[in-house]
């Protein structure tokens, strides 16, 4: 009975206004919160999505399991999400604000680093496995699924045996660094596609691009 009343006196609105589902979208980058970590390969995510904020003029806020932002795309409206849990808690977050926004499964897109992707290749895909990605177990996990898109950003696999963790979780090189606005500006392209022409147009115009 108490969590009865507690439901009908519930203030808190959505944040995306629109009634038709299929109008919203929810991005999320996955990324490790903190100074520390915020120009790491790992945190491509995150990176992407700050690169989407400044092309769109929106900016992030705080809120519930992540920093927030919204913006609109052709009658469209997107929730984009870095998630504060860590990487390896990232569906919580995720499932949150998606079942929140009421956002069909369909409209969600996960991006992350790929080991198995030269430094730069983007990749939409709409399913797939892991690749032994921390974040997208734990997101295939909460899911119960792994039919989901994802937008893979290759960071390149220059590491030796045993320095996996190392390597996604050092700095980008010198040669890294100076490519990335480019290559930011083209994932952010990517993702206006996403919402504009549709997943399967998306990857004929940039997969291995």
């Amino acid at each position: 009975m108490f969590h009865f009343l507690k439901s009908l006196f519930r203030t808190e609105k959505n944040i995306l206004p629109e009634e038709d589902t299929m109008k919203k979208y929810l991005f999320v980058g996955l990324g490790n919160i903190g100074e520390k970590y915020s120009e790491t390969r790992h945190n491509i995510g995150f990176k992407i999505l700050d690169a989407l904020a400044t092309a769109e003029n929106f900016s992030f806020e705080t809120a519930k399991l992540g920093d927030i932002g919204t913006l609109k795309i052709k009658g469209r409206s997107i929730l984009c999400l870095k998630p504060s849990t860590y990487m390896n808690l990232s569906g919580k977050a995720l499932k949150y604000w998606m079942d929140k926004e009421n956002i069909p499964l369909d409209n969600v897109l996960v991006i992350t680093d790929d080991i198995n992707l030269t430094f730069g290749t983007l990749r939409l895909k709409a399913k797939g496995s892991d690749g032994g990605h921390n974040g997208l177990k734990d997101v295939q996990k909460v899911l119960g699924t792994s039919q989901y898109h994802r937008f893979r950003f290759g960071v390149g696999s220059d590491f030796g045996k045993g320095r996996q963790i190392e390597y996604v979780l050092g700095e980008w090189n010198e040669d890294e660094i100076k490519a990335l606005p480019e290559r930011l500006d083209r994932s952010v392209a990517l993702l206006r596609s996403y919402v504009f022409a549709g997943p399967k147009n998306t990857m004929n115009e940039f997969n291995g691009t």
